[in-house]
C-alpha cells in the first residue's frame, strides 16, 4: 500500500502575492498571516526589522523594512504584488492649535503619500495581469471626525478619495479597491492613545475606553484585528469581485448613528 500522503490543498490564494504595510503587529500582522494561510505569499512590509523579519519568516513570507515617510523607501518596494493591503499607520493626540506640523506631515506621508506611491507602483503589475485587490485599512475616523485627531482623520479622508479613485481606473483591468473602516482595534496603537487621551479630555485613563473609545459603539468591546485581516482576506475572494470603492465598517455600530 502507499503510504505517501496526498499533497495539501493550494489555498485559494495560490501563485498570489501580498504586500501589506504595517506588517509586524496589530491589524497588519494579522493581514499578513491571513494571506500567508490562504496561500500567498507575502511582502511584511514594516519599520521595524525584527518583528518583520521574524514575522516572515514565520509564515515564508519576505520582509520589506523601509520608512514609509521617506518616499524614497517606499519606491524601492517591491512592484509585483497582486494585492496591496495599505495598513501602517501611526496617531497623535492634539489640540488642532497646538498640533505640531511636522507630526502633520509625517502622518500624511505615512498614511495618504505612501498609499498612493505603492498603487501607483502596482497597478501595472496588476493591469498586465487582469487582476489586482487593494485593500486600504482605512478607520471609522475616514467616515466621521473626533476632536483632537486631526492629521489622522485628515489622512484617513483622503484614503478614502484615494481607494475610490483607484476602484474607478482599476475596474476595466479586473482590479478592485476597498477601504475597511475599524473602531477602536484591540492594537499598540490604540493601547498608547489612552495616555494621550486622558491628557487631551482631562480624564483617568481608566475611564478613556469605557468613556471615550467605546462611547459611540453599540458593541461595547474592542475589535480584534483577526476579524479585520477576514474581512480583508475576503475582498480578495471570487465572492467579492464586484465590490469596489466601497468603505465596510467594522465599527460595532458606530456609524449606525
Amino acid at each position: 500500500m502507499d503510504t505517501t500522503s496526498a499533497a495539501a490543498p493550494a489555498g485559494p490564494l495560490a501563485g498570489r502575492t501580498a504586500l501589506v504595510t504595517g506588517a509586524a503587529s496589530g491589524i497588519g500582522r494579522a493581514c499578513a498571516e491571513a494571506f500567508a494561510a490562504a496561500g500567498a505569499r507575502v511582502y511584511v512590509v514594516d519599520l521595524a526589522a525584527g518583528p518583520a523579519e521574524e514575522l516572515a519568516a514565520r509564515i515564508g513570507g519576505v520582509a520589506a523594512v523601509a520608512d514609509l515617510s521617506d518616499p524614497r523607501a517606499v519606491e524601492d518596494l517591491p512592484d509585483d504584488a497582486d494585492i496591496v493591503v495599505n495598513n501602517a499607520g501611526l496617531q497623535h493626540v492634539a489640540p488642532l492649535h497646538e498640533f505640531p506640523t511636522e507630526r502633520f506631515t509625517q502622518i500624511q506621508r505615512v498614511m495618504v503619500e505612501a498609499p498612493f506611491r505603492i498603487i501607483r507602483r502596482t497597478l501595472p503589475h496588476m493591469y498586465e495581469r487582469e487582476w489586482g485587490r487593494i485593500v486600504n485599512i482605512s478607520s471609522v475616523h475616514g467616515l466621521r471626525a473626533s476632536a483632537f485627531k486631526s492629521a489622522y482623520v485628515t489622512a484617513k479622508h483622503a484614503l478614502e478619495g484615494l481607494s475610490k479613485t483607484a476602484a474607478l481606473e482599476g475596474a476595466p483591468y479586473g482590479v478592485t479597491s476597498n477601504c475597511i473602516n475599524p473602531g477602536y482595534v484591540r492594537t499598540a496603537l490604540v493601547e498608547k492613545q489612552i495616555a494621550a487621551q486622558a491628557l487631551a479630555h482631562g480624564i483617568r485613563e481608566d475611564e478613556v475606553v469605557e468613556q471615550i473609545m467605546l462611547d459611540r459603539t453599540a458593541v461595547k468591546r474592542l475589535i480584534e484585528p483577526d476579524e479585520v485581516a477576514q474581512l480583508a482576506l475576503w475582498l480578495c475572494s471570487p465572492s467579492a469581485s464586484c465590490i469596489t470603492g466601497a468603505s465596510l465598517p467594522v465599527d460595532g455600530g458606530w456609524t449606525a448613528h
